[in-house]
């Protein structure tokens, strides 16, 4: 589906006049960082002798959601047994200490030329991410330096439900200060893009992982970009069509 097109359809689908974007609402992991690999492997050495049965594969399904929202979903699923936050909070400290153990981690290429192009539009980002793993958030400064406000960062730490639910969307837009069409969201997860496509902000899906596009585009993305360099390449143009591609 070309750029207009999608617009068109956003537009239909949600009566609205126009897309007049101020702000972004971008992911962490997979996005800004190319740390899926580490985060998989970790969760597959943490619940792998704990009986969970699941493939590597199957976990990038459940990224975007909470850490203890993944482990009760497994844990449920696997033995119907509901998890205290105790317990939750025990088994996330495994996984945390096998994550600081594995390779370190690299911004995902590209994506520091995303944000420039973001903010060359005076469009503002503003971090949502589901993960409370500290040794990202806190490398978030040092790596986009001056790019994302203190106060513009939704995490783990600041939601009760998390995504697929929009809570986390609907909380950077209230933290943006814009409305649903004054926003668009970046993600590259299938429970990440329905959690934006459910706040009604358009959508834009970064294939930067093994999930397949259509997977994305079935979650709700209103558009799919093939890497995050490609994306970085469009941003201007698609900054450009959304503010005059009127309904």
């Amino acid at each position: 589906m070309c750029e207009i097109e999608a617009i068109q359809n956003y537009l239909i689908k949600h009566n609205a006049a126009c897309i007049d974007p101020k702000a972004a609402l971008i992911d962490m992991d997979g996005v800004l960082y190319d740390s899926m690999k580490n985060h998989v492997e970790a969760w597959y050495r943490t619940l792998t002798p704990m009986g969970i049965r699941c493939t590597r594969d199957e976990f990038y399904l459940h990224e975007g959601r909470t850490s203890s929202s993944t482990i009760r979903c497994l844990f449920e699923k696997q033995f119907d047994r509901h998890l205290s936050d105790e317990e939750c909070a025990r088994i996330y400290d495994i996984k945390k200490r096998i994550f600081a153990e594995l390779p370190e981690i690299v911004p995902m290429p590209g994506a520091d030329r995303m944000l420039q192009r973001l903010l060359a539009n005076g469009i503002r980002p503003v971090l949502v991410t589901g993960s409370g793993q500290s040794s990202l958030l806190d490398r978030l400064d040092r790596d986009y330096p001056g790019v994302f406000a203190p106060d513009c960062k939704v995490t783990a730490f600041d939601v009760k439900i998390g995504k697929p639910n929009p809570e986390p969307y609907l909380m950077g837009l209230t933290k943006a200060g814009v409305k649903a069409n004054e926003a668009i969201v970046i993600e590259n997860a299938p429970l990440g893009v329905t959690a934006g496509a459910a706040a009604r902000v358009f959508t834009v899906a970064v294939d930067t992982g093994p999930i397949e596009a259509q997977a994305l585009t079935e979650a709700g993305a209103d558009l799919v970009y093939p890497s995050m360099p490609d994306f970085a390449d469009r941003v201007d143009h698609l900054i450009e069509i959304l503010r005059t591609t009127n309904r």
